[in-house]
This record gives structure tokens, sequence and C-alpha cells, in this order.
């Protein structure tokens, strides 16, 4: 009888992890050709990282090596904006985030995210500054990764405004420090909320923990480079890059473990293992995985009348193999992926949707361009 019982507790314990691990997969659809009119906005554009439309329909982008440009309503780009703090350009690291403060209409206020070198190596950043006509004036850095390690890769990051004017900034685990992503006593590898002066709101998850940084909202997180709020629940949903596979689309809550390196869908580069498997206890499963792998840049709910078919579902560029994801979500779950511009073979770090309820994208390329999507006339 207690044999029977071990066996049955041993089995119900297997199916329990193996449905733990069934996250599901990407199907791997095929790019779907000859959808949008495609528009080059601007060009010449070196690494673009992040834009932001500013009212006036002007755009703000920012290019890695260290330059943010004003690119005007007739495709021109402007002189480097001046004001800007010391950016390590270094790998992957640079100029990297750009978005408007909430209420920019009257304080003028930008927000920006970048590679800081200092003690230990370097890390990402965040800043604010007020846009005047070709500068950035009182810049302030509001917040740094802690603490500052060696190496270019992995700096994450996206900033997106929460609906009470709190920010979340999404991060990476600098590549070669996984190691410290499950330390609650580090922000490599988290996803953090903070208020608009940089200060820590008191809800924090992690508030009053000791050992913990009160600022961490969520971790065991890769490399986060695609962040988005959700039009209805107002929920912040990440893409994250993976190893070789593993890319994962996340629902980030709060105080919450998703559960890098000890989980992942993914290997190492060299086809290792990494960690202990695709499921633990105590640690969550993606909404959704890739792999193959879509290197995932960027990322916008639609929510306008131009393509009134895909309201609510999230846009995703992807740098590998290049191109726009679309998902449609239902109920938290990923009912139908569909693919786009793969024949661009072009870099996708980030797209957005316009006031004209049009989207837009932002390739990364030496010779970037801002491209402007509309529905194709058949």
């Amino acid at each position: 009888m207690l044999k029977h019982s071990i066996l049955v507790a041993a089995a119900l314990s297997l199916a329990h992890l193996a449905t733990a691990a069934d996250a599901p997969r990407s199907p791997t659809p095929r790019s779907q050709p000859d959808v949008f009119s495609i528009t080059t906005v601007a060009k010449g554009i070196e690494h673009g990282w992040g834009f932001a439309f500013l009212p006036d329909n002007r755009i703000l982008v920012t290019e890695r090596p260290g330059r943010m440009r004003i690119v005007g309503t007739d495709g021109s780009l402007s002189a480097p904006l001046q004001g800007l703090p010391r950016i390590a350009v270094v790998g992957q690291g640079g100029l990297l985030d750009v978005t408007l403060s909430p209420d920019f209409a009257t304080d003028r206020l930008v927000y920006f995210s970048f590679a800081e070198a200092g003690d230990g190596g370097v890390g990402t950043a965040v800043a604010r500054g007020r846009l005047a006509a070709s500068s950035l004036e009182n810049v302030q850095v509001i917040w740094r990764q802690q603490p500052k390690v060696d190496g270019g890769n992995h700096f994450g990051s996206r900033i997106v405004f929460r609906g009470d004017g709190t920010l979340f900034i999404t991060l990476g685990d600098r590549y070669s420090h996984r190691e410290k992503v499950q330390n609650l006593g580090t922000t490599i590898g988290k996803v953090v909320r903070i208020n608009a002066d940089g200060s820590v709101p008191r809800d924090n998850p992690f508030v009053g923990r000791a050992g913990a940084l009160p600022e961490i909202w969520s971790y065991g997180h890769r490399n986060v480079q695609a962040a988005a709020l959700h039009p209805q629940t107002r929920e912040l949903w990440t893409i994250e890059h993976g190893a070789r596979g593993g890319d994962e689309l996340n629902n980030p809550q709060a105080g919450r473990n998703y559960g890098w390196p000890v989980i992942t869908y993914g290997v190492d580069y060299s086809g290792e293992k990494i960690g202990e498997g695709t499921a633990k206890a105590g640690m969550e499963q993606p909404v959704y995985y890739w792999d193959p792998v879509i290197a995932p840049a960027g990322a916008v709910f639609y929510t306008g009348q131009a393509f009134a078919q895909w309201q609510g579902d999230l846009f995703v560029g992807s740098m590998n193999p290049g191109g726009l994801v679309r998902l449609d979500l239902e109920d938290g779950r990923v009912r139908q992926e569909t693919r786009y511009l793969g024949e661009l073979r072009e870099r996708i770090r980030d797209v957005q949707q316009g006031s004209d309820g049009l989207l837009y994208v932002l390739t990364d390329e030496s010779r970037g361009r801002v491209l402007r999507l509309a529905p194709k006339k058949r």
C-alpha cells in the first residue's frame, strides 16, 4: 500500500512538471508578403534603437552610437541634440530607448535609457531632460542599474509609463553575469518600477524586504528589449531574448520570478544545457515562447482604425530573421501569430503607432530607416 502511494505521488509530481513545462511554442509561421503599403519616412539613421512621436508629428529617434535626433515632418534629420550625458558605446550598449513624459505638453520632459560607465564597468541608466529647440536641458540621471559590471551585451532596455505615472524599466542580465539574476540585491536581469523622479513607489513588491532592492518589480529575466502596456488591462507585457531558442512573451506580475537562468526553453550558444530544465516550483512559465528565436525588439499594442481588424493585437519587432510579428491575444493567451516584412531582410528594432493610426517601424542598420506601414489597396 505504501509502495502504491509513493508511485501515485511520483506520477502526480511528474504529471505536474509536464503540465507546468507545457508553455505554447511558436509554430514559426512564414512571413506574409505584400500586405502593407510601405513608405520611407526618414533614412540615414545609424543603428536606430528607439523613437517617440512628438505632439506635432515630428519624431525623436535615438542612434545607438550616442546621438538623439529629431525627424522633421519632411523626413529631414536634425543635427544631434546637445546636452546628453556621457554615453558608453560598447558592444550592444549605447543610447537606447526614448519616451515622452505623460505630461509632455506642459513639462516637455524626455526620458531615455543608455549604457553608462562607472566604478566596476558599465550598466544601464535612465535620465530625463527638458526638450528645447536643439538640445535637452537640465538633464539628470534618475536611475542606475546595480552593480556596474564588465562586458558589452544585454543592457535591455525599454521604458514604459504606467497609467499612475510610474515607469517600468526593462533590463538585461549583462550576458556574462547571469548568476546575479536571481539575486534580489542587484538589478541585473530585472524589471524595475520607479516614480517619474527616480524615487521608489511605496507599493512595489519588495519594499521593506531585507536584502532586496525596493525598485524591483519582477526578476528572472534574460534580456528584455520589447515592452508595452495593454490598452485595456493596463498591465505590462514584455518580450525577452532567449539564448539559442527560448525567446519569451511574459506578462510580468509584481514580485514574480520568471526563471532565468534556472529554467529556460533555450540552450547555450555552445549547445550545452542551461539550468535545471524548463520548469521549477516557484518560477513562472512564459505565456508563449519562440524556438527558433525572433530576436525581439520593440512592441506596441495596436488601438487604431487603419487596421481595425487588428485592434488589441501586439506587434513585435524582429531582428532575426527580421520583420514584424503580430500576436492575436485572447484572455491572456496567444491565439495566433502572423509575420510580415520578411522580404525587407532588415532588423526591426522598434515599432510604434502614429496619431494617424498607422504603424511605424525603425530599422537597425548602418543606414537605417523609419518606415510607415499603411493598408495596401487591393
